[in-house]
């Protein structure tokens, strides 16, 4: 019945994403180039394109339902007595039957710290002189990848009623175990948003400054992120391997494949291209995609 349940959750969110994910629109860079006649410059290339009447209510939308989400799931009603009475070590899974032994406080706050971390990182976009000019847009992005996220997240915890490893765990204080809370196991939500900012910005990144020597770095740096939201969250005894796996799965998607829509595919489609080159001499320069 369990099993019936996750599954059947795992389904509609999946639904919603896709919803979310299928947009062919897309935000953008106008940064002018100097060509040496000011009352003439000749635009950059757009790196992304927003379809306003599109992506904002969709991005208004997710947000909001993620937000109106999250105030029902850590609200459920508390966990019984006779309901923990029922709750066997034996019926979860083998894979998942070895996060039942761990709970630790400080592996947890380790991980919030990690998430409340990684929530704000768009605004480093400002320290860039090229992405700064597009934060508004760039905001609006992220808040779009991260609504999408956030959309499934609640509604597979919603409906999937999953308890956590704690409450098969008799170490773990009574109390602990009977908040509302502990039915949200299924899926890993921490994991997945840090995924999502985190690889959201390295996606970024790397489109702005496509020849950067660097760009790895951001990509390291969102994977050690997430691994380490991963690993607080499993030895804090919150999620199940397979929570964790779903939850990077899909948050890595979101962070990746949303800005990946999004590309100007005018730009991408052009395999000649001629732009005005400067530096010791000026002129024009032509490059050509094989």
């Amino acid at each position: 019945m369990l099993l019936r349940k996750e599954l059947t959750s795992l389904v509609i969110s999946v639904i919603i994403s896709t919803a979310c994910f299928c947009q062919d629109t897309l935000v953008s860079v106008n940064e002018p180039i100097k060509t040496g006649l000011p009352d003439k410059p000749i635009a950059r290339e757009q790196v992304y394109k927003l379809n306003l009447p599109v992506d904002i209510p969709i991005t208004a939308i997710t947000t909001g339902v993620t937000l109106y989400g999250f105030s029902k799931i850590y609200s459920k009603d508390p966990v019984t007595l006779e309901e923990l009475a029922t709750l066997n070590p034996k019926n979860v899974n083998r894979f998942d039957r070895s996060a039942i032994k761990h709970y630790n406080e400080s592996w947890s706050k380790a991980g919030d710290y990690i998430f409340y971390g990684s929530m704000p990182l768009p605004v480093l976009f400002l320290l860039d002189k090229r992405m700064r000019k597009d934060f508004p847009k760039l905001a609006t992005l992220y808040l779009e990848a991260m609504g999408a996220t956030g959309i499934v997240y609640v509604t597979a915890v919603h409906f999937g009623d999953r308890y956590r490893p704690y409450t098969y765990n008799p170490n773990v204080p009574l109390d602990f175990k009977l908040r509302g809370g502990s039915r949200n196991s299924f899926f890993a939500g921490h994991p997945s948003l840090v995924s999502t900012s985190t690889f959201f910005m390295a996606s970024v990144y790397a489109a702005y400054h496509p020849d950067s020597k660097i760009k790895w770095i951001f990509y390291t740096l969102a994977g050690v992120a997430t691994a380490g939201v991963t690993t607080a969250r499993y030895l804090g005894g919150r999620h199940f391997p397979t929570d964790l796996i779903i939850g990077v799965t899909l948050g890595t998607a979101s962070g990746l494949v949303i800005p990946r829509l999004h590309m100007n595919k005018d730009l991408n489609k052009r395999k000649t291209v001629v732009m005005p080159f400067f530096g010791e001499s000026s002129g024009l320069v032509l490059v050509h995609n094989f």
